[in-house]
């Protein structure tokens, strides 16, 4: 009988990451691995979890375990700025929905062939609508912005409220707890405020949070840089560019905070299209399989 942990000895050693096929690993993972709902992107991956520093990425065939450098539930600023820096979500992103894009395997079991006998219709459909929002915010970046700042983000915020409330009113087996009807009226509150926000603060605090995170991960990057290779196990050359880049930018959005601030739309826009360029191709193999399986059920 073989757990998980048996064989995560070598990331004490200095290595990165250790694969282990699902096959060597015969105890289910224990209470202590508790699901991640927020990831830095990675292809393939099915689920992911965390045991402390220990983060585990699920796939078809194995288990990735890496050992990060800040535990986020205890230092999840530090984890932030070290382990998951800008430029490596938006990397990481967008490798992964490329992998996605490309990747051939559908599940063709007639029950789910069933189930989706319209929904891969509509798989294209949100994709193209997708498609359509990317290239309308890669266009036109600045309007965007001011759209995304203006409504979807105070919307977003006052139904994260509205929510609160009435789970909070709704739940029956839990005794009824006013504090938590006073958080939500709060979240509702700022909801409110940032719907009459002027643009101009959300461009100061979007770039001012951009340009902090990326200045304070070059300096925690570059610093690991300094001590060799050995205290940089994920990649030395891949962590120095990104320290370098985020210094460089950082500095730069400083200086220009727009033409900044439209740089990261126009990616934005990017990963918008790639979406939607991955679910429309989802979509269109979904719906050529059932085609494929249909002519296979009238000619049986």
């Amino acid at each position: 009988m073989s757990r998980l942990e048996d064989f995560l000895a070598p990331l004490n050693e200095g290595v990165w990451e250790v694969e282990i096929s699902k096959e060597s690993v015969t105890e289910p993972l224990g209470p202590e691995w508790e699901k991640s709902s927020i990831n830095v992107p990675s292809p393939g991956t099915i689920a992911s979890f965390r045991n402390g520093q220990y983060h585990v990425h699920e796939t078809e065939d194995e288990w990735k375990v890496h050992l990060d450098r800040y535990d986020p539930k205890k230092h999840p600023i530090m984890h932030l700025l070290d382990d998951a820096p800008l430029l490596l979500m938006i990397g990481d992103t967008f490798v992964t929905l490329i992998s996605g894009i490309r990747r051939n395997e559908v599940n063709d079991t007639e029950e789910i062939l069933n189930k989706q006998r319209r929904g891969w219709q509509l798989q294209v459909l949100a994709g193209i609508f997708l498609l359509l929002a990317g290239l309308e915010i890669i266009s036109e970046p600045l309007l965007a912005f001011s759209g995304i700042t203006g409504l979807i983000v105070p919307l977003a915020i006052t139904g994260l409220g509205l929510v609160m409330i009435v789970k909070e009113i709704m739940d029956l087996k839990n005794s009824f707890s006013p504090w938590e009807v006073l958080r939500g009226l709060s979240v509702v509150s700022a909801g409110i405020i940032a719907y009459y926000l002027p643009i101009i603060w959300w461009v100061v605090i979007l770039t001012g949070v951009l340009a902090l995170w990326m200045l304070a991960s070059a300096f925690m990057l570059l610093r690991r840089v300094k001590k060799g290779r050995s205290a940089v196990p994920e990649g030395f050359v891949s962590r120095m560019l990104i320290g370098i880049l985020s210094l460089c930018l950082s500095v730069g959005i400083l200086l220009t905070p727009v033409g900044l601030l439209k740089i990261f739309m126009v990616i934005l826009g990017s990963i918008v299209i790639l979406i939607g360029v991955m679910v429309s191709v989802n979509g269109l193999r979904l719906g050529i399989m059932m085609k494929s399986a249909k002519k296979k059920g009238k000619a049986d």
